[in-house]
Protein backbone atom coordinates (compact mmCIF):
# COMPACT_ATOMS: atom_id res chain seq x y z
CA UNK A 1 0.00 0.00 0.00
CA UNK A 2 1.48 3.38 -0.96
CA UNK A 3 2.51 5.53 2.03
CA UNK A 4 0.02 8.25 1.15
CA UNK A 5 -2.84 5.74 1.19
CA UNK A 6 -1.58 4.20 4.45
CA UNK A 7 -1.59 7.64 6.06
CA UNK A 8 -5.10 8.28 4.81
CA UNK A 9 -6.39 4.99 6.22
CA UNK A 10 -4.54 5.58 9.52
CA UNK A 11 -6.00 9.06 9.81
CA UNK A 12 -9.47 7.75 9.03
CA UNK A 13 -9.15 5.08 11.72
CA UNK A 14 -7.97 7.70 14.20
CA UNK A 15 -10.91 9.85 13.29
CA UNK A 16 -13.34 6.95 13.68
CA UNK A 17 -11.81 6.03 17.03
CA UNK A 18 -12.11 9.61 18.20
CA UNK A 19 -15.68 9.81 17.03
CA UNK A 20 -16.59 6.59 18.84
CA UNK A 21 -14.89 7.81 22.02
CA UNK A 22 -16.72 11.11 21.80
CA UNK A 23 -20.01 9.31 21.22
CA UNK A 24 -19.35 7.09 24.21
CA UNK A 25 -18.60 10.08 26.39
CA UNK A 26 -21.71 11.86 25.13
CA UNK A 27 -23.89 8.91 26.09
CA UNK A 28 -22.29 8.22 29.47
CA UNK A 29 -25.17 9.06 31.80
CA UNK A 30 -24.48 10.79 35.08
CA UNK A 31 -25.48 8.60 38.00
CA UNK A 32 -27.85 10.37 40.37
CA UNK A 33 -29.76 9.20 43.46
CA UNK A 34 -32.93 10.74 44.89
CA UNK A 35 -34.20 9.77 48.34
CA UNK A 36 -37.94 10.02 48.97
CA UNK A 37 -39.53 10.79 52.33
CA UNK A 38 -41.82 7.75 52.57
CA UNK A 39 -42.80 4.48 50.92
CA UNK A 40 -43.51 4.62 47.19
CA UNK A 41 -46.87 6.22 46.38
CA UNK A 42 -48.60 8.38 43.80
CA UNK A 43 -47.31 11.46 45.62
CA UNK A 44 -43.88 10.44 44.27
CA UNK A 45 -45.28 9.59 40.86
CA UNK A 46 -43.46 12.10 38.67
CA UNK A 47 -40.07 10.81 39.76
CA UNK A 48 -41.05 7.21 39.04
CA UNK A 49 -42.51 8.34 35.70
CA UNK A 50 -39.22 9.91 34.64
CA UNK A 51 -37.42 6.64 35.45
CA UNK A 52 -40.05 4.44 33.76
CA UNK A 53 -40.45 6.32 30.48
CA UNK A 54 -36.80 7.25 29.94
CA UNK A 55 -37.11 10.97 30.63
CA UNK A 56 -34.12 10.92 32.96
CA UNK A 57 -32.14 8.93 30.39
CA UNK A 58 -33.05 11.49 27.72
CA UNK A 59 -31.47 14.14 29.94
CA UNK A 60 -28.30 12.07 30.33
CA UNK A 61 -29.09 10.82 33.83
CA UNK A 62 -29.05 7.34 35.36
CA UNK A 63 -31.37 7.88 38.33
CA UNK A 64 -31.88 5.58 41.32
CA UNK A 65 -34.84 6.31 43.59
CA UNK A 66 -34.01 5.48 47.21
CA UNK A 67 -37.32 4.71 48.87
CA UNK A 68 -38.05 6.28 52.23
CA UNK A 69 -40.04 4.71 55.05
CA UNK A 70 -40.34 4.37 58.82
CA UNK A 71 -36.77 3.09 59.20
CA UNK A 72 -35.13 5.11 56.42
CA UNK A 73 -32.80 8.02 57.08
CA UNK A 74 -32.64 9.60 53.65
CA UNK A 75 -32.22 13.16 54.91
CA UNK A 76 -29.13 12.01 56.82
CA UNK A 77 -27.87 10.25 53.69
CA UNK A 78 -28.07 13.57 51.82
CA UNK A 79 -26.12 15.40 54.53
CA UNK A 80 -23.44 12.70 54.52
CA UNK A 81 -23.18 12.75 50.72
CA UNK A 82 -24.49 9.19 50.24
CA UNK A 83 -27.30 10.40 47.99
CA UNK A 84 -27.47 13.44 45.69
CA UNK A 85 -31.03 14.72 46.22
CA UNK A 86 -33.74 14.31 48.84
CA UNK A 87 -37.48 14.94 49.09
CA UNK A 88 -37.17 17.61 51.76
CA UNK A 89 -39.38 20.37 53.11
CA UNK A 90 -38.79 24.06 53.89
CA UNK A 91 -38.96 23.53 57.64
CA UNK A 92 -36.10 21.04 57.48
CA UNK A 93 -33.97 23.20 55.24
CA UNK A 94 -34.46 26.38 57.30
CA UNK A 95 -33.65 24.39 60.44
CA UNK A 96 -30.51 23.19 58.67
CA UNK A 97 -29.52 26.81 58.01
CA UNK A 98 -29.86 27.53 61.73
CA UNK A 99 -27.55 24.57 62.43
CA UNK A 100 -25.00 25.59 59.80
CA UNK A 101 -25.82 22.66 57.48
CA UNK A 102 -25.84 23.82 53.82
CA UNK A 103 -28.97 22.14 52.42
CA UNK A 104 -30.78 23.94 49.60
CA UNK A 105 -34.22 23.49 48.03
CA UNK A 106 -33.93 23.70 44.23
CA UNK A 107 -37.55 22.86 43.29
CA UNK A 108 -40.95 22.76 45.03
CA UNK A 109 -43.04 20.03 43.44
CA UNK A 110 -45.99 20.56 45.81
CA UNK A 111 -47.10 24.20 45.94
CA UNK A 112 -49.44 23.23 48.80
CA UNK A 113 -48.67 20.97 51.74
CA UNK A 114 -51.22 18.09 51.64
CA UNK A 115 -51.66 18.15 55.43
CA UNK A 116 -55.35 18.02 56.43
CA UNK A 117 -57.51 17.73 59.49
CA UNK A 118 -60.33 15.21 59.20
CA UNK A 119 -63.66 15.41 61.01
CA UNK A 120 -66.87 13.38 61.16
CA UNK A 121 -69.72 14.47 58.88
CA UNK A 122 -72.98 15.84 60.26
CA UNK A 123 -71.59 17.07 63.60
CA UNK A 124 -71.60 20.79 62.79
CA UNK A 125 -68.01 21.04 61.58
CA UNK A 126 -68.50 22.95 58.35
CA UNK A 127 -65.47 25.24 58.20
CA UNK A 128 -61.90 25.14 59.46
CA UNK A 129 -62.46 27.28 62.55
CA UNK A 130 -65.28 24.95 63.64
CA UNK A 131 -62.57 22.41 64.53
CA UNK A 132 -61.96 24.52 67.64
CA UNK A 133 -65.31 23.28 68.99
CA UNK A 134 -64.15 19.67 69.16
CA UNK A 135 -62.95 18.08 72.39
CA UNK A 136 -60.07 16.19 70.82
CA UNK A 137 -57.56 16.65 68.01
CA UNK A 138 -55.35 13.62 67.31
CA UNK A 139 -52.03 15.08 66.11
CA UNK A 140 -48.51 13.85 65.60
CA UNK A 141 -45.67 15.43 67.57
CA UNK A 142 -44.42 17.49 64.63
CA UNK A 143 -47.89 18.79 63.86
CA UNK A 144 -48.45 19.73 67.48
CA UNK A 145 -45.24 21.77 67.49
CA UNK A 146 -45.83 23.51 64.16
CA UNK A 147 -49.22 23.84 62.51
CA UNK A 148 -51.19 23.45 65.76
CA UNK A 149 -49.20 26.36 67.19
CA UNK A 150 -50.01 28.22 63.96
CA UNK A 151 -53.70 27.34 64.40
CA UNK A 152 -53.74 28.67 67.97
CA UNK A 153 -52.08 31.91 66.81
CA UNK A 154 -54.44 32.51 63.89
CA UNK A 155 -57.86 31.14 64.97
CA UNK A 156 -59.83 31.57 68.17
CA UNK A 157 -60.69 28.65 70.39
CA UNK A 158 -57.93 26.12 69.72
CA UNK A 159 -56.28 25.07 72.98
CA UNK A 160 -53.69 22.60 74.23
CA UNK A 161 -56.35 20.61 76.08
CA UNK A 162 -57.64 19.36 72.70
CA UNK A 163 -54.38 17.62 71.86
CA UNK A 164 -53.97 13.85 71.99
CA UNK A 165 -51.12 11.97 70.31
CA UNK A 166 -51.90 10.44 66.94
CA UNK A 167 -50.74 6.80 66.72
CA UNK A 168 -51.22 6.45 62.95
CA UNK A 169 -54.46 4.47 63.36
CA UNK A 170 -57.90 5.99 62.56
CA UNK A 171 -59.58 3.83 65.23
CA UNK A 172 -59.58 6.42 68.06
CA UNK A 173 -60.99 9.04 65.68
CA UNK A 174 -63.67 6.70 64.32
CA UNK A 175 -64.77 5.86 67.88
CA UNK A 176 -65.23 9.52 68.88
CA UNK A 177 -67.46 11.85 66.88
CA UNK A 178 -66.23 14.83 68.87
CA UNK A 179 -62.73 14.45 67.55
CA UNK A 180 -60.66 15.20 64.47
CA UNK A 181 -57.38 13.71 63.32
CA UNK A 182 -54.47 14.69 61.15
CA UNK A 183 -53.87 13.11 57.77
CA UNK A 184 -52.66 13.53 54.23
CA UNK A 185 -55.28 14.76 51.76
CA UNK A 186 -54.25 11.99 49.39
CA UNK A 187 -54.26 9.09 51.83
CA UNK A 188 -56.10 8.96 55.19
CA UNK A 189 -59.53 10.16 53.92
CA UNK A 190 -59.49 7.28 51.43
CA UNK A 191 -58.68 4.74 54.13
CA UNK A 192 -61.33 6.15 56.51
CA UNK A 193 -63.94 5.97 53.77
CA UNK A 194 -63.01 2.35 53.13
CA UNK A 195 -63.04 1.34 56.79
CA UNK A 196 -65.98 3.36 58.09
CA UNK A 197 -68.18 3.62 55.02
CA UNK A 198 -68.65 7.39 55.19
CA UNK A 199 -66.97 10.33 53.53
CA UNK A 200 -65.24 12.43 56.21
CA UNK A 201 -65.02 16.22 56.26
CA UNK A 202 -61.57 17.25 55.07
CA UNK A 203 -59.91 20.62 55.78
CA UNK A 204 -56.68 21.38 53.91
CA UNK A 205 -54.45 23.55 56.07
CA UNK A 206 -52.96 25.16 52.96
CA UNK A 207 -56.37 26.47 51.89
CA UNK A 208 -56.73 28.11 55.30
CA UNK A 209 -53.45 30.01 55.29
CA UNK A 210 -50.75 27.50 56.25
CA UNK A 211 -48.25 27.99 53.46
CA UNK A 212 -45.23 25.66 53.33
CA UNK A 213 -44.15 24.13 50.06
CA UNK A 214 -43.79 20.37 50.16
CA UNK A 215 -42.14 17.50 48.26
CA UNK A 216 -39.04 19.48 47.46
CA UNK A 217 -35.98 18.58 45.46
CA UNK A 218 -33.33 19.30 48.04
CA UNK A 219 -29.59 19.02 47.59
CA UNK A 220 -26.37 20.34 49.08
CA UNK A 221 -24.62 23.62 48.31
CA UNK A 222 -21.59 21.53 47.33
CA UNK A 223 -23.63 19.73 44.66
CA UNK A 224 -24.93 23.05 43.30
CA UNK A 225 -21.41 24.51 43.17
CA UNK A 226 -19.69 21.47 41.68
CA UNK A 227 -22.37 20.06 39.33
CA UNK A 228 -24.89 22.78 38.44
CA UNK A 229 -25.57 21.17 35.06
CA UNK A 230 -26.53 17.86 36.71
CA UNK A 231 -28.81 19.72 39.14
CA UNK A 232 -30.52 21.56 36.27
CA UNK A 233 -31.02 18.39 34.23
CA UNK A 234 -32.41 16.50 37.24
CA UNK A 235 -34.84 19.31 38.01
CA UNK A 236 -35.95 19.67 34.37
CA UNK A 237 -36.41 15.92 33.87
CA UNK A 238 -38.32 15.55 37.15
CA UNK A 239 -40.68 18.36 36.16
CA UNK A 240 -41.30 16.72 32.78
CA UNK A 241 -41.91 13.46 34.63
CA UNK A 242 -44.61 15.11 36.72
CA UNK A 243 -46.44 16.54 33.70
CA UNK A 244 -46.38 13.12 32.04
CA UNK A 245 -47.51 11.40 35.24
CA UNK A 246 -50.47 13.73 35.68
CA UNK A 247 -51.54 14.00 32.05
CA UNK A 248 -50.03 11.05 30.14
CA UNK A 249 -49.83 7.29 30.37
CA UNK A 250 -48.61 6.66 33.92
CA UNK A 251 -49.09 2.89 33.95
CA UNK A 252 -45.37 2.02 33.93
CA UNK A 253 -44.67 4.47 36.75
CA UNK A 254 -47.47 2.96 38.82
CA UNK A 255 -46.06 -0.50 38.25
CA UNK A 256 -42.70 0.69 39.61
CA UNK A 257 -44.46 2.24 42.61
CA UNK A 258 -46.26 -1.03 43.37
CA UNK A 259 -43.02 -2.96 42.91
CA UNK A 260 -41.27 -0.80 45.53
CA UNK A 261 -44.33 -0.74 47.80
CA UNK A 262 -46.35 -3.97 47.35
CA UNK A 263 -49.12 -2.73 49.68
CA UNK A 264 -50.00 0.12 47.30
CA UNK A 265 -53.26 -0.42 45.37
CA UNK A 266 -54.60 0.91 42.10
CA UNK A 267 -57.55 2.41 43.99
CA UNK A 268 -55.30 4.37 46.35
CA UNK A 269 -53.17 5.61 43.45
CA UNK A 270 -56.20 6.80 41.49
CA UNK A 271 -57.62 8.57 44.58
CA UNK A 272 -54.32 10.31 45.29
CA UNK A 273 -53.91 11.59 41.74
CA UNK A 274 -57.50 12.86 41.67
CA UNK A 275 -57.07 14.76 44.96
CA UNK A 276 -53.73 16.27 43.92
CA UNK A 277 -55.48 17.68 40.84
CA UNK A 278 -58.70 18.72 42.60
CA UNK A 279 -56.92 20.73 45.31
CA UNK A 280 -54.08 22.12 43.17
CA UNK A 281 -51.44 20.47 45.29
CA UNK A 282 -48.95 20.54 42.42
CA UNK A 283 -50.51 23.11 40.10
CA UNK A 284 -51.57 26.28 41.85
CA UNK A 285 -50.06 29.65 42.62
CA UNK A 286 -46.85 30.43 40.74
CA UNK A 287 -46.67 27.00 39.10
CA UNK A 288 -49.75 27.78 36.98
CA UNK A 289 -47.82 30.37 34.96
CA UNK A 290 -44.20 29.32 35.50
CA UNK A 291 -44.40 25.58 35.63
CA UNK A 292 -44.35 22.74 38.15
CA UNK A 293 -41.62 23.09 40.75
CA UNK A 294 -41.57 26.89 40.83
CA UNK A 295 -40.11 28.51 43.98
CA UNK A 296 -40.48 32.20 44.79
CA UNK A 297 -38.94 34.23 47.56
CA UNK A 298 -42.36 35.65 48.48
CA UNK A 299 -43.88 32.21 49.08
CA UNK A 300 -40.87 30.92 50.98
CA UNK A 301 -40.69 34.06 53.13
CA UNK A 302 -44.40 33.87 53.97
CA UNK A 303 -43.88 30.46 55.56
CA UNK A 304 -40.72 31.61 57.31
CA UNK A 305 -42.60 34.57 58.79
CA UNK A 306 -45.43 32.28 59.98
CA UNK A 307 -42.90 30.11 61.79
CA UNK A 308 -41.08 33.11 63.28
CA UNK A 309 -44.41 34.33 64.67
CA UNK A 310 -44.86 31.06 66.59
CA UNK A 311 -41.17 30.97 67.58
CA UNK A 312 -40.21 27.91 65.52
CA UNK A 313 -37.43 29.89 63.80
CA UNK A 314 -35.27 32.77 64.95
CA UNK A 315 -36.17 36.06 63.20
CA UNK A 316 -32.51 36.70 62.35
CA UNK A 317 -32.14 33.41 60.45
CA UNK A 318 -31.07 33.92 56.83
CA UNK A 319 -33.93 31.88 55.34
CA UNK A 320 -32.70 32.77 51.82
CA UNK A 321 -29.87 30.26 52.22
CA UNK A 322 -32.43 27.44 52.35
CA UNK A 323 -33.50 27.72 48.70
CA UNK A 324 -32.58 29.00 45.27
CA UNK A 325 -34.82 29.98 42.37
CA UNK A 326 -32.15 29.60 39.66
CA UNK A 327 -33.25 26.12 38.51
CA UNK A 328 -37.05 26.59 38.29
CA UNK A 329 -39.89 28.85 37.11
CA UNK A 330 -38.78 28.43 33.46
CA UNK A 331 -42.05 26.93 32.16
CA UNK A 332 -40.29 23.60 31.54
CA UNK A 333 -42.70 20.89 30.39
CA UNK A 334 -45.84 23.02 30.36
CA UNK A 335 -46.55 22.11 26.73
CA UNK A 336 -47.01 18.50 27.89
CA UNK A 337 -50.11 19.47 29.86
CA UNK A 338 -53.25 18.19 28.15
Amino acid sequence: MPNALKNTVFSALLGLGGALAAAGAAHAADKVSYGTNWLAQAEHGGFYQAVADGTYAKHGLDVTIVQGGPNAANSALLISGKIDFYMGGPQGEISAVEQGIPLVDVAAIFQKDPQVLIAHPDVGIDKFEDLAKLKTLFLGKDGYLTYFEWMKANFKGFKDEQYKPYNFSPAPFLADKESAQQGYLTSEPYEIQKQAGFEPKVFLLADNGYSPYSTMITTTQTMIDSKPDVVQRFVDASIEGWYKYLYGDNSKANELIKKDNPEMTDGQIAYSIAKMKEYGIIESGDSLDKGIGCITDAHYKAFFDEMVDIKVFKPETDYGKAFTTKFVCKSIGMAMKK
